[in-house]
């Protein structure tokens, strides 16, 4: 299976401000329901992740590490450490261009 279901709960972030975090960190995932969700489903409680489009584009198990690590950068302190995730998103992305 290559989709994830992250519960944000513990992290006192919702799905819908992660994905516009991510969003303007240019990563793209989205706002999902969790089972349970205490939150509306405009809001959610959680976000999926697929990797379909990254292992397509050739990246493997050190990459995914990467971008989970940016993830939960973008998650803990957005504000604080968008420069630094901007860039390790813009090197992989070099790195592992879209198809033409």
């Amino acid at each position: 299976n290559h989709l994830m279901l992250a519960d944000l709960r513990p992290m006192q972030i919702t799905g819908k401000e992660l994905q516009l975090r991510c969003d303007a960190n240019h990563i793209t995932l989205n706002k999902n329901a969790i089972p349970g969700d205490p939150e509306k489903p405009t809001v959610t409680s959680g976000v999926r992740i697929g990797t379909a489009a990254v292992t397509t584009r050739g990246l493997g198990a050190e990459e995914m590490k990467k971008i989970a690590r940016c993830i939960a950068m973008t998650a803990k302190d957005f504000a604080g450490t968008a420069d630094e995730v901007n860039a390790i998103v813009a090197e992989i992305c070099a790195k592992y261009p879209l198809y033409q």
